[in-house]
């Protein structure tokens, strides 16, 4: 059975995190590795996680140089044949998500996996604002600035040690790179598992608004530049319209 290593990355979440952990600690998968990096939070989020004791495997809590120098440190540590990233903000659909993501990649031989997204609603989160399909995946389509949902990307460890980990160059960019970095570049395999597998609330760094997203859209450009995929700013507008149509499918 492979052992499954589980990573939230955290600064002053002590708003959420606790549904997280509890989403993660609730999984019916019977191997799996949880570790929380924390950023210093000062809100008490690092008390919320320590009431949890030794059912948290690893808690690192000290200054970072942003989310991704955090996911890095959880990746440095882990030790599961299969790493997954979950954020402080999101929590797992249902305790089977992560058993239905590695018997999918199991069933297909695959170096990753991924499947859907639901984007709630901050304060009610059982209201769904938008659905995030990963279905249509290719790797032609990151040309598009089109990506799986992240926070149910799952990976082989054994790619980050060959290929690395996030890179620190990008504000909010860095896991679309990865995933050029992995499914364009170095060719890895993957599989998808339709239906929800997280949940995810609004007003991340990448859906908070006009601004940020500019700011994703040309590191997303400088992103596929950086892997060989030739594309353009107007290119990965492109997809807006499409994007909208999320919030009516939902």
């Amino acid at each position: 059975m492979k052992k499954i290593s589980i990573i939230t990355v955290c600064f002053n979440s002590a708003a959420t995190i606790r549904e997280t952990i509890d989403s993660v600690l609730a999984q019916d998968y019977p191997s799996i590795e949880y570790i929380i990096v924390d950023g210093a939070s000062i809100d008490g989020t690092i008390d919320i996680v320590r009431e949890y004791g030794d059912r948290i495997d690893v808690v690192i809590s000290e200054p970072d140089r942003g989310i991704y120098d955090a996911m890095n440190k959880g990746i440095r540590v882990a030790t599961g044949d299969v790493v997954g990233l979950i954020n402080s903000d999101d929590f797992y659909a249902d305790d089977s998500s992560v058993s239905r993501l590695i018997a999918c990649m199991q069933a297909t031989d695959a170096d990753t996996v991924f499947a859907d997204l639901a984007i709630v609603d901050g304060k009610d989160t059982e209201r769904t604002i938008r659905y995030y399909s990963s279905g249509a995946f290719h790797p032609d389509r990151l040309r598009y600035g089109w990506m799986p949902a992240h926070p149910t990307f799952f990976v082989k460890r054994e790619l980050y040690k060959t290929h690395g980990g996030f890179s620190l160059d990008y504000r909010i960019a860095s896991d679309f790179e990865m995933v050029a970095r992995l499914l364009h570049t170095a060719k890895a395999s993957y599989s998808y598992l339709p239906g929800v597998v997280v949940k995810m609330r609004a007003g991340g760094a990448s859906t908070s608004g006009l601004k940020s997203s500019w700011i994703l859209n040309r590191e997303i450009v400088r992103a596929c530049l950086a892997n060989g995929i030739k594309t353009s700013l107007p290119r990965v507008l492109l997809k807006i319209p499409a994007k909208l149509m999320e919030y009516i499918r939902k």
